[in-house]
This record gives C-alpha cells, structure tokens and sequence, in this order.
C-alpha cells in the first residue's frame, strides 16, 4: 500500500463531502433525532396506568386497598365501577387498563386471615405492558395481605446495573448500535455507486490504484463522520437522558471504532455489488437498519427468540455491539468480559473489507 495514494483519495472524497454541506449536516444532525425520538417513543415503563375498581364490599379495608393501589404512582383511578357488565364495558373501550374487583366478604376474611378474595383483570392488548402491569398489581394486593398479618418468608429484591428500571436506561445504550448501523454504511455505499453512475469509477479502474489503497481512501473521511456521530450520541445520551455510564469511556470510544470500520465494509461490500443508487439504498437498508433494530436484542431479548431466530442473530454485527455498549455503560465491564463479542466484530469487520476488495480487484478484471 502506498500511503500517498490513500492520502490523495481520501482528500479528494472529503472534498466531494464539503462540496455538499447540506448532507454533512444531515448525517451529524439526523443520529441525534434518531436518538431523541427512538429515546422517547421506545418505553417499556409503565406510569399512570388508567384503573377501574368494583367495590362490593364497601368496607374500610376496601378502601385501603384502592388506596394502596392508587399511592403507589403507577395506577391513576379513571372510574368506580358499579357492576361486572360496567367493569366489561370500560375494558372493551380501553377507558381502563387494570380492574380491580372486591368481592363481598374481603375485610371478613382478612381479619380472620383467611384467602381473601380478589380478581384483578388486566387489558392484554399489548402483552409486554401487560406483564408489567399485572407483576405491579400482584405486588401491591400482595404486601396488603401481608400487612394484615406477617408473612413467613420475607423476600427482598435488589436490581443491579438498573436500579430504577428505567427503559430508557436500556434502549439507549443499545441505539448506539443502531445509529452507527444506520447512516455510516449509507454514506459510503451511496458515494462509491455515485462514482459509478457518473462514470469516474472507469477512471479508477484505470489508474495504479489498488483495491486496498481505494478502499480504504474512501473509507477516511466517513470513518471520521461516524466516529464523530458516535461521540455525540453517547453524550447526548449521558448528559440529556442521564444514562449512567459506569464504565470507561475511551474504551467504548475505541471499540466503537472498530465498529464504525465495520459498518462502513459494510457499505462498501453494498456499493460494489450494486450500480444504482437506489438499489444500493434499499441492500442497505435491508442488510443494516432492519436486522440491527430486530435482531440486535435492542429492543427485543434475543433469549426470548426462537431457538434458530437466535441462531439467525449470530449473523449480524449489531447484536455484538448491543451487548459491548450495554456492558460498558451499565454494568461497568471491560475487555476481560467482552472480548469474545469484540473479537467476532473484529472476525466480521475482515471478512466484509475481503469481501469488498475482491469484487473490487474482479470488476477491474
């Protein structure tokens, strides 16, 4: 490789972005709005949950159990129901999300402490919601019965690396991945399908260039964007969504470059297997965004995925780094833990610059 060569096409290429402000400004601007609306829009935390309650019993017990429910800042009141066709009504119409029935006879029994009666029926429409919005409820009709009289066993629960259990926490470590996945391949598949569009690709062919010295020419200048991006997106991360980042951050910036080389071959693979721009928009959206959204685990676990979903996982990048970037930031961990995910993005990041340099050196064939 000839290092003056790789100099003059990564100066030409960085000349060609400057020439066009409009799209530098795009790609730093757009990762922060994705980060933004993907922050705010993806939540799985459940706060004022709309409830009903039918309250046959109409005792002071009763009461303190609405009460408990309503304290406890998930579940907002929305209506007192008067009959079980009331409680069916208010669910179909999705004036409520929770009902809770007392039956006749619950204070009763919870002064004798016998099984006090009690039927919470949750909206299962949206079934993540609804697991969460059961396991509150069950925990609350739980620690009433339990101040009726003590329990045997008391169990105390302590969440590590996300206390709070804030989704945000979560989501946004895992954008990380996504964002970089986005726009970077994008760029750079975008750029060299231009050259061949425009016909200065056969002038390149042409030159003593070699597929290396081109590539990695072309590669400089967004190499830098994406780095650039990928610092911004983990300050806005840190400073406007108040992420905790227990880990070092100059080692997520240094892994997190390798990354941004990965997803830039990737690009580059897509430019040279395709000759139009849009067609090399769409590979890229299909090869990059999609898989990295679905099947990185950073919004659905890939545990919780069918046996060869997951199997299926394994074949994108993104999921490595959900998993780095999480480990980093919330839980603190460094190369001793998170080498093997590293080194299959380092595997991966290889194969896709391979990949790329020989449909080059065959096209130049």
């Amino acid at each position: 490789m000839n290092p003056r060569r790789i100099a003059a096409v990564a100066t030409k290429e960085a000349k060609d972005v400057l020439r066009d402000p409009i799209t530098v400004g795009v790609a730093l601007i757009m990762p922060l709005i994705m980060l933004l609306l993907f922050g705010y829009a993806i939540t799985l935390d459940v706060d004022d949950i709309t409830l009903g309650v039918l309250d046959e019993d109409h005792t002071p017990a009763s009461r303190q159990l609405t009460e408990a429910f309503t304290a406890s800042g998930v579940f907002q009141l929305e209506r007192e129901l008067t009959d079980p066709h009331a409680v069916e009504r208010a669910l179909q119409r999705g004036e409520i999300r929770l009902a809770l029935i007392i039956p006749p006879g619950f204070e009763r029994a919870l002064t004798r402490h016998e099984p006090s009666p009690l039927q919470l029926l949750v909206d299962g429409t949206y079934s993540a919601t609804a697991t969460l919005v059961s396991s509150h409820a069950l925990a609350i009709a739980s620690g009433f019965g339990h101040a009726a009289g003590p329990p045997a066993l008391q169990l105390e629960t302590r969440v590590w690396y996300n206390p709070s259990l804030s989704s945000v926490h979560t989501v946004v470590p895992g954008l990380y991945a996504v964002i970089l996945m986005a726009f970077p391949p994008l760029l750079t598949a975008l750029a060299l399908v231009r050259e061949k569009e425009t016909g200065t690709i056969a002038q390149i062919y042409a030159s003593p260039l070699s597929s290396v010295e081109f590539l990695a020419g072309k590669l400089i200048p967004y190499a830098i964007i994406a780095f650039v991006q990928m610092a911004m997106v983990i300050a806005v991360g840190f400073l406007w969504f108040g992420v905790p980042f227990r880990g070092s951050v100059a080692f997520l910036l240094a892994i997190s470059l390798l990354y941004v080389l990965c997803t830039l071959g990737i690009g580059l693979l897509v430019s040279a297997v395709t000759r139009t721009q849009l067609v090399a928009l769409l590979a890229v959206l299909i090869v990059t965004l999609m898989p990295s959204i679905l099947f990185s685990g950073m919004l659905f676990p890939i545990f919780t995925m069918p046996y060869v979903v997951q199997l299926y996982t394994l074949a994108f990048p993104g999921r490595y780094f959900v998993d780095i970037s999480r480990g980093v930031v919330l839980k603190g961990v460094g190369l001793e833990v998170l080498w093997p995910s590293i080194a299959i993005v380092a595997v991966y990041t290889l194969l896709v610059f391979a990949l790329a340099a020989w449909r080059l050196k065959k096209k130049v064939a």
